[in-house]
């Protein structure tokens, strides 16, 4: 029986020829992430297990990304734990406040996954690098901990889902509209412990922040992973940003999924996720009036330059709505950088925007933009949970980079085609 991308990369780390779904492998991990919130506790059972170094100090990463710069005592402490443990083993990729980024904008752009790794994290959205024909997964802190240590772990091979597109977005349509497309088609909980596996002729239209959007939020369908094919698009960008040689794995086209989806992306419409769940959702013309509160632009999910640039194409020349506070969130320095010297920075702070530094904060309602009772937020982030971004009263509606700019301006869910 033929393999699918995802189960061909798991029998190479594993050292087989063959795998199928549901059986237990041993595998060799390519890269383990943490970041300031998950790896303290990681550490702590690293050294409760009496580990006295890492397997390899090149392929453990950390990233000081949720709530730095530190934002109270307790995440000072918690990144300090990290310092300290990073110095101590001579970790060659920590990152800290002014050379950091959102860990999974980070990884791609530093060249740290390429195609055909197997990247496992102690962060939900580590399947972010399947955008670049990865394997990559979210793990517990004890996990993190082991494969610090020994670099395996233990995985359960997954069934997958395909989902072929054809065709190609309209214009100020984005990957967010696809994966909300289709966590809306399937439900939360349509691709439970499953690989997603994007193919056909219509990859080759999406961009690499398109690929990487979705493939993040693969786990709001509860997926395993997410996974694109590798196409010249994938080969252009490894190749640009790191020197190690990828390694491609294409599904034989005899390999078995559960289900095959087949969608026209020349068909999808803006679309918002309504509270409580990424999967809520509406066509924007299905939206109606709902008033805002704030509106957040960035993240791991949106915080690409191109998800900037959109943003940015929209709301220049006009004033963010009286009331509505916009927070705009570049996903690494880099980014920032290249925001700033292209004047998108500039269009953003005069319409009435605050710009931050690169953090995750205001996506799991840690700081920079916490919800106060009954605020309403449009956010590009991932999630949309009860409290997610602050208190249990508030809403929170996921939309894409252009909707969210449009909806600055008119101080509620709007189309960019009403700016």
């Amino acid at each position: 029986m033929g393999m699918t991308m995802t189960q061909k990369i798991l029998a190479a780390h594993a050292g087989l020829d063959q795998v199928v779904p549901g059986q237990l492998i041993l595998a060799k991990t390519d890269r383990v992430l943490g970041n300031d919130i998950t790896s303290p506790v990681a550490i702590r059972e690293f050294n409760k297990l009496g580990f006295s170094d890492v397997f390899d100090k090149d392929k453990v990463t950390m990233v000081m990304d949720h709530f730095a710069p530190n934002k109270d005592i307790k995440a000072a402490i918690q990144c300090q734990t990290c310092r300290n443990f990073c110095r101590e083993k001579e970790i060659t990729h920590f990152y800290d406040v002014g050379a950091m980024g959102i860990e999974h904008a980070l990884l791609p752009e530093k060249g740290l996954v390429v195609s055909g790794d197997l990247v496992v994290g102690a962060d939900s959205h580590t399947c972010t690098y399947g955008a670049l024909g990865a394997f990559s997964t979210g793990v517990g802190s004890t996990d993190m901990a082991c494969a610090m240590a020994v670099g395996k772990l233990w995985f359960k091979v997954p069934s997958a889902l395909r989902f072929v597109l054809k065709g190609k977005l309209k214009p100020h349509v984005s990957g967010k509209d696809v994966i909300l497309h289709i966590i809306g088609m399937i439900g939360v909980d349509g691709a439970l412990y499953k690989s997603m596996e994007f193919t056909g002729e219509g990859v080759a239209s999406l961009s690499m922040a398109d690929r990487l959007t979705i493939c993040n939020m693969a786990i709001e369908a509860g997926g395993k992973n997410g996974i694109f094919e590798v196409d010249q698009t994938t080969l252009d960008y490894v190749r640009q940003h790191s020197g190690r040689q990828p390694r491609v794995y294409k599904a034989d086209p005899d390999a078995s999924y559960e289900k095959t989806y087949e969608i026209d992306l020349s068909t999808i419409r803006p679309t918002v996720a309504f509270p409580h769940l990424p999967g809520n959702a509406r066509t924007i013309d299905q939206v109606g009036d709902v008033k805002i509160d704030q509106v957040v632009i960035g993240s791991c999910t949106n915080g690409f330059y191109e998800n900037l640039e959109e943003a940015a194409s929209i709301i220049r020349g006009h004033k963010i709505a009286k009331g509505v506070r916009c927070i705009v969130i570049p996903a690494t320095q880099a980014i920032y950088l290249k925001a700033m010297e292209n004047g998108l920075l500039r269009d953003f702070v005069e319409a009435g925007c605050v710009v931050s530094t690169p953090t995750c904060g205001p996506c799991l309602g840690g700081y920079m933009g916490v919800l106060a009772p009954g605020e309403v937020c449009v956010s590009t982030t991932n999630r949309n949970f009860i409290g997610r971004m602050g208190d249990k009263s508030s809403k929170v509606y996921l939309a894409s980079p252009a909707v969210a700019a449009a909806s600055a301006i008119k101080g509620r869910i709007a189309s960019f085609e009403e700016v």
